[in-house]
């Protein structure tokens, strides 16, 4: 239960320890809003804070899928209203004066700071964020199916959006996961021809549920091959994790293709000299997207009827909801609710 002046929390205290805990309300500062939270995704870039793969100032509280209702106003902060339902993301808000800033690039801002890394995040009931870095959510989406949108879904969203491709265009989504069983749906419905790639002839039913024309099974045959088959790929979605598997679906690249890297991994990406110049294939990395892409995510999801497949958990089972994801046996993502 909350009272008026603490809210419950849960926090990183350690290297892979979470704890329940409460915290003292405090107001938003200038240019700062006070969210109620409703619901916040579970997200593997959470392991970030929960492991201490970023330098972190512990106790820190994870989560970047935030949902919830602004309820209070720092002073200076002017489109946003009290009661409005509001989401955040990742990137924590940019700063507007920075040279990338000032050039239009809100994503590389020199002064983000990230949710639930350099500032407290949405394993809460309470949270404070900068109004740089809200998004406005759609009456369409519940707090619940809106939260994974704002990080699994506004990466491939973009991706995708910026990417190549036109409309026909061969697409590959490597990986049919937390990311991946998103950019499947996202890239049927922008129009191209969908291979989604995967481990084990069992994917295959979900695949084409989720709106691939093609399933490529990785561990059947060599993926490049499969891809070349079908005439290259524009654009290699890469939501999965592994430098291997990035080095082993390039060369499934039609000339002039990308792979798009939006799974991060520990361990290098090998790509020959060759594969990029004989070609010209590209290789680059996506980072999520800024507020009004979040905003523009969400319009075309609810526009197209793409969603998550959500397991809710309790924010007070925050720690086997962490566990259950990191493990890989979420279905496919997992949700906090605020009792």
């Amino acid at each position: 239960m909350e009272s008026a002046s603490t809210y419950q929390a849960v926090e990183a205290v350690a290297p892979g320890r979470l704890e329940l805990v409460r915290k003292p309300v405090r107001d938003p500062a200038p240019g700062e809003v006070r969210i109620r939270v409703e619901a916040c995704g579970v997200c593997h870039s959470d392991a970030a804070t929960v492991e201490g793969a970023f330098p972190i100032d512990w106790p820190r509280v994870p989560g970047h899928e935030a949902v919830g209702r602004i309820d209070a106003l720092g002073a200076h902060v002017q489109g946003w209203a009290v009661g409005q339902r509001v989401g955040v993301g990742f990137l924590g808000g940019f700063c507007g004066y920075c040279v990338f800033c000032r050039g239009g690039d809100l994503v590389n801002c020199r002064n983000q700071e990230f949710t639930g890394i350099h500032r407290d995040g949405g394993y809460a009931e309470r949270l404070i964020a900068r109004a740089s870095g809200l998004m406005s959510i759609p009456d369409e989406f519940s707090s619940v199916n809106a939260a994974p949108l704002l990080c699994a879904g506004l990466t491939t969203f973009s991706a995708l959006r910026k990417a190549p491709a036109k409309p026909g265009d061969l697409v590959a989504v490597l990986g049919i996961g937390g990311l991946g069983h998103l950019g499947v749906q996202y890239a049927r419905h922008m129009g191209f021809e969908v291979a989604a790639i995967a481990r084990g002839a069992d994917k295959a039913e979900l695949a084409k549920k989720l709106g691939a024309h093609h399933y490529i099974d990785s561990a059947a045959g060599k993926p490049a091959e499969a891809l070349q088959a079908l005439g290259g790929a524009k654009v290699i979605l890469v939501t999965a994790p592994s430098g291997k598997t990035v080095t082993e679906t390039f060369k499934g690249l039609r000339p002039g293709g990308v792979s798009v890297i939006v799974g991060v991994s520990p361990d290098p990406i090998e790509v020959s000299g060759t594969d990029l110049i004989f070609g010209s294939r590209k290789l680059e990395g996506a980072l999520t997207g800024d507020p009004e892409t979040g905003e523009e995510t969400l319009r075309f999801s609810a526009l197209s009827g793409v969603s998550a497949m959500i397991e809710t958990m309790p924010l007070a089972k925050a720690a086997d909801a962490y566990a259950k994801m990191m493990a890989g046996k979420a279905r496919f993502r997992m949700v906090l609710t605020m009792d």
